[in-house]
């Protein structure tokens, strides 16, 4: 690879002073107020988009009526909704081989993933109207152009506000385990959002029985989840990647984008006329046609990121003696 430096830091010797030359470090206080604006810039941005989304959360919310968003039962609605997703999430966490996330960053990634979320809904819903008057194939641009990459790069902007800025975000596959959290703090608003547009108070009660209302929305947004985690685990899994392989950022970011989004859309796309199709032709209920494509498509492509976790585990083994023999990994069942 060609060399970074310029030519007069590569050509002098080790004694000339290059300082605001050819190169830089605080010294002059200049230099540090330089420092300490670029970060009260950067930490300024980062406080301002978590400021826009909790705005945009609270008059999300705020359009349902407090009264349904803080019901018991609501709650216990998303809750159960969210069980598959939080099951997916928590399999990725502990593929991880390295080192144990802490809990602080999972935390934080799973809320800001939450305000984030309400940017998707706020893009969508102006983008949709625009889509919906070329029928079925404008439906499938706007999975594709609009849905897809937006709902993926504001689960990601969760994992790249905080978590990936932290120096325990030490490991490619740590991106992975982020974006999972990511994509499970996205499946819990999406599925509220649902819920508040579907069910009454009146029809709610605390228990499994809940699962039934609103037409059972609830047991339709926990086969939904699961792609959340998914989606954002390949995106999240290549901002790892970009994260140790800075020369080459901006590209793997995108790669990671493209693939989530696309598997999101194609999704999106096929769930309605496969399941109509495997109803009519097999008899089963819509219900069951939907499990049925849910499992076979969220099932193939679980695979494929397994997969993936696994070609980084193995790796991981095989090289961890020469780069650090002291240290002995957390064996996990991932291994088995």
């Amino acid at each position: 690879m060609p060399s970074r430096s310029d030519p007069v830091e590569s050509r002098a010797d080790d004694d000339r002073d290059l300082y605001d030359i050819a190169t830089w470090e605080e010294r002059t206080s200049l230099d540090g107020l330089s420092v300490a604006l670029h970060w009260l810039i950067t930490r300024s941005a980062k406080a301002l988009v978590v400021f826009v989304a909790l705005l945009a959360l609270l008059a999300l919310l705020g359009s349902f009526g407090l009264g349904l968003v803080f019901d018991p039962a609501v709650a216990v609605l998303v809750g159960l909704s969210a069980v598959p997703a939080l099951g997916l999430a928590a399999y990725v966490y502990v593929s991880d081989v390295t080192t144990g996330e802490p809990l602080s960053l999972l935390v934080a990634t799973f809320l800001l993933s939450i305000l984030t979320a309400t940017f998707a809904a706020i893009l969508n819903s102006v983008a949709q109207p625009y889509f919906e008057p070329l029928g079925f194939p404008g439906l499938v641009v706007f999975f594709f152009v609009i849905v897809g990459p937006i709902e993926e790069s504001v689960k990601l902007l969760a994992v790249r506000l905080y978590a990936y800025t932290d120096d325990r975000f030490d490991a490619v596959i740590d991106g992975a385990v982020y974006g999972a959290i990511a994509g499970l703090g996205f499946v819990v608003i999406e599925n509220l959002v649902y819920i508040a547009q579907t069910v009454e108070l009146g029809e709610l009660s605390l228990g499994l029985a809940a699962l039934g209302a609103g037409d059972g929305i609830a047991a339709l947004r926990a086969l939904a989840g699961p792609g959340h985690v998914i989606y954002s685990a390949f995106a999240g899994y290549y901002l790892g990647l970009a994260k140790f392989n800075p020369e080459h950022r901006g590209p793997i970011v995108v790669k990671g984008l493209v693939i989530a989004a696309a598997i999101h859309a194609l999704y999106n796309s096929l769930v309605g006329p496969v399941t109509t199709v495997l109803s009519l032709a097999t008899g089963l209920p819509q219900v069951a046609a939907l499990f049925v494509f849910v499992i076979l498509f969220q099932g193939a492509f679980g695979y494929v990121l397994l997969r993936k976790l696994r070609r980084y585990r193995d790796a991981y083994v095989e090289t961890r003696d020469a780069v650090d023999p002291d240290v002995e990994p957390e064996l996990t069942e991932f291994e088995d």
